[in-house]
C-alpha cells in the first residue's frame, strides 16, 4: 500500500504542483495526470487484498483528484491494465500463464505494451477524457478460483 497508494498519491501531488505552472493550451489545460492500477482493483483474487486495495484506492482518488485540480487545468485517468505480454509474464511457467490466459475474452493473448503505451497517448491526445478509471484487459474477468 506504500508504494502502490501512497507512493503514486505523493506524486501526484509533486507533478501537479509543477504541472500547474505550464502554460494552458487551447483548452486551458496544463496536462493529465495518468496512474496504472490493475484490474485487481475491481476484481482481486485470492491473496491479493493489500494488492486489490491499493490498487482500488488509486479509482478511488482518479475522480476526487480530478475534480480537484480541475480548476488548474490539469486532468486525471487511471488505466486498469489485465494481464500484459511483459517479459516477465512471457517468462513464467506455462501452469501460471494458461489459467490467466483462459480468462480473456478477445482477441485471445495477452496484452502488449504497445497497446498500454497507445492508451497512454490516446488520454494524453483526447482532452475530454478527465476523472475515468479505464479497463485494458481483452475483456478478462477473473472468477474466484480456490485453486490459485
Amino acid at each position: 500500500i506504500g508504494l502502490n497508494l501512497t507512493g503514486v498519491f505523493n506524486l501526484h501531488k509533486h507533478a501537479a504542483v509543477e504541472m500547474a505552472k505550464n502554460p494552458p493550451d487551447e483548452h486551458g489545460l496544463r496536462g493529465v495526470l495518468i496512474s496504472c492500477a490493475s484490474v485487481a482493483a475491481q476484481d482481486g483474487q485470492k491473496g491479493q487484498i493489500a494488492y486489490a486495495a491499493a490498487k482500488g484506492g488509486l479509482c478511488a482518488m482518479t475522480l476526487p483528484m480530478a475534480r480537484d485540480l480541475g480548476k488548474l487545468g490539469i486532468r486525471a485517468v487511471t488505466i486498469l491494465p489485465g494481464t500484459m505480454g511483459t517479459d516477465l509474464m512471457l517468462s513464467a511457467p506455462d501452469r501460471v500463464k494458461e489459467p490467466l490466459f483462459m480468462g480473456i475474452c478477445a482477441p485471445k493473448r495477452f496484452g502488449l505494451p504497445s497497446e498500454f503505451a497507445l492508451m497512454c497517448t490516446q488520454i494524453v491526445d483526447n482532452p475530454y477524457l478527465n476523472g475515468e478509471c479505464i479497463r485494458l484487459d481483452g475483456g478478462i474477468r477473473m472468477p474466484y478460483s480456490s485453486k490459485l
